[in-house]
């Protein structure tokens, strides 16, 4: 990718992670490609570019390597879980017990949705 288009993809939100809004620097950004690159052959007979800047979010290396291969709603639905599977920890479970941690539940809406919702 060219530095012109992955300072487009950067700016789409300005400088923070789509997914997770924390405020990421230009050199440790990740581009994510919304719609997977496993569905590459299925966008090509679509007609589709997975490599246009519509299918492409700034995302932090955790949100880009926990989404990994999923689309959205796949990675909007894991997150969703998310608190489940974390409060099965042990030493999550003692944090509870203290007051410590307060588990939340994700609302089902990413950063660039909110920004969206707002323009």
């Amino acid at each position: 990718m060219n530095k012109k288009d992955r300072l487009l993809v950067y700016e789409k939100y300005g400088g923070h992670c789509a997914y997770c809004g924390k405020e990421i620097a230009y050199e440790d950004m990740q581009v994510d490609h919304i719609r997977p690159q496993r569905e590459y052959m299925e966008a090509l007979i679509e007609g589709k570019n997975l490599d246009d800047l519509d299918n492409l979010n700034p995302s932090c290396r955790r949100c880009n390597h926990y989404k990994r291969s999923l689309d959205l709603e796949g990675f909007r639905d894991y997150i969703k879980t998310l608190h489940e599977r974390i409060a099965k920890d042990y030493i999550t479970k003692v944090g509870l017990d203290f007051g410590i941690v307060k588990l939340i539940p994700f609302d089902g809406v990413f950063y660039f949705e909110r920004c969206e919702k707002n323009e």
